[in-house]
């Protein structure tokens, strides 16, 4: 039986999820490789600029909402005797990969980007190249995963919609 929140709550979740995949796939795909062609002091600046506007509500709530969403849709779709072998699986399986974008995120992402926010933009050209060395490779190559983790986990939220 399904509950009155349940269609709801899915809803949500799989509209959060994809605002964060769609995030994540624009850095991957427009962002990052635009900065890529920027001078180090400009790229630098880009970035922390970029990164302080990131810090919102407005992303938080489609990206930490979204896994709480799955969580509870997850829940509710228990009591669901008939539906809940093929929407569990789905739902299981896009909680999975949305904590790992999330792990991503927290182990690769905001050391990365702390660690470019303190770099002084007025710094000279050697200490710019490096700290971009130290950060550019690292933070595009993770974000092509959390860009994967992410979409997927969109792909299983809806997934599971189609079996509520």
């Amino acid at each position: 039986m399904t509950t009155a929140l349940q269609m709801p709550v899915l809803l949500a979740a799989t509209l959060a999820t994809g605002l964060t995949a769609g995030f994540l796939y624009a850095f991957a795909h427009t962002v990052m490789p635009g900065l890529s062609a920027t001078d180090e002091r400009t790229y630098v600046r880009a970035f922390q600029g970029v990164d302080r506007a990131v810090s919102n509500p407005w992303f938080m709530l489609a990206f930490l909402g979204g896994p709480l969403l799955l969580a509870a849709a997850l829940l509710l779709s228990l009591g669901d005797t008939r539906t809940w072998l093929w929407s569990g699986v789905w739902l299981g399986a896009a909680l999975a990969l949305s904590v790992a974008t999330i792990l991503v995120t927290g182990a690769v992402h905001l050391p990365l980007n702390r660690e470019i926010q303190d770099v002084a933009t007025d710094a000279g050209p050697a200490d710019l190249a490096a700290a971009r060395e130290r950060f550019e490779q690292r933070w595009v190559t993770w974000n092509v995963v959390r860009t994967a983790t992410s979409t997927g986990t969109f792909v299983c939220a809806a997934l599971a919609l189609t079996r509520v």
